[in-house]
């Protein structure tokens, strides 16, 4: 779920609260889900406007808003436990897209003047430019479930997490050119996983059979789904005030794109053969 490397500087210690709330975790849970799946674009108003006014009742225990925030970590390992077992509800189809998207923390001008994630974010390149933040990596089939994800910081190579992400999975990989590398190829192909990419010029015309260029040309459903991710359910947003909460609204957000019915998909139509 999170690199190695920084994730000890991410995760909340040991060191057990003294103060017990009134609140359960499952209802810590519910709310950070239910604002997911509402249409409020910022947590404060939610919590405030919308929920102590129409959900009192639900909640008849709500903390004071700074009392809520402050305890959300709380519940991140049971997130990180939900979204772990929904990746695992995910169907081995055979067929899976593999990408990765960034998740600036600021603007890149005013790098110099964060400190909530000083150390632990770094400068990344994607296409779309440069940023600074972290990388969500993530593989789905072609209805749009999740299969795996992982978060690493922003200049990490998109190469690196594909064996872990991918362990379990077998058949046909597909992804974009930056995921070249024969060693890796030879891997997987190891454990019956074909990576599949378009060419770089220069290379060798790779022998792909038909239905894999069909289904190589669909590799624009993850970008889908990243794009619900960011513009629907706000993944990515520059407000964080702690790396922890910033891993609550990561993990929450895709649970809640996990457990959504409708999800963007490939038709059967396509698959030839």
């Amino acid at each position: 779920m999170i690199d190695e490397n920084f994730a000890n500087k991410l995760l909340p210690s040991g060191k057990k609260p003294t103060r017990v709330p009134e609140i359960t975790h499952s209802e810590i849970i519910t709310i950070i889900l239910l604002y997911h799946q509402s249409r409020h674009d910022n947590f404060k108003s939610f919590y405030q406007n919308y929920l102590k006014l129409l959900h009192k009742s639900d909640f008849p225990k709500l903390p004071s808003y700074d009392r809520f925030i402050a305890l959300k970590p709380r519940v991140l390992w049971y997130l990180m436990i939900l979204l772990q077992w929904l990746c695992e509800q995910a169907k081995n189809t055979g067929v899976s897209y593999i990408d990765s998207t960034p998740i600036a923390v600021c603007h890149r001008k005013r790098i110099s003047k964060n400190n909530v994630f000083a150390k632990i974010a770094k400068i990344g390149k994607s296409s779309y430019g440069w940023f600074y933040g972290f990388k969500l990596h993530m593989v789905i089939n072609e209805k749009g479930e999740i299969q795996g994800v992982t978060l690493t910081k922003g200049n990490v190579d998109d190469r690196k997490p594909v064996p872990d992400l991918t362990q379990k999975l077998v058949g046909l990989l597909f992804g974009d050119k930056g995921y070249i590398q024969k060693d890796l190829f030879l891997q997987l192909l190891d454990r019956n996983l074909k990576l599949v990419t378009k060419i770089k010029k220069g290379m060798k015309n790779a022998l792909i059979s038909l239905n894999e260029k069909i289904l190589l040309r669909k590799r624009s459903i993850i970008e889908t789904v990243f794009g619900y991710l960011k513009n629907r359910l706000e993944i990515e947003h520059t407000r964080h005030r702690s790396p922890i909460n910033f891993l609550v609204h990561i993990f929450s957000t895709l649970i809640s794109y996990s457990l959504q019915r409708k999800k963007p998909s490939i038709s059967n139509s396509f698959f030839v053969g």
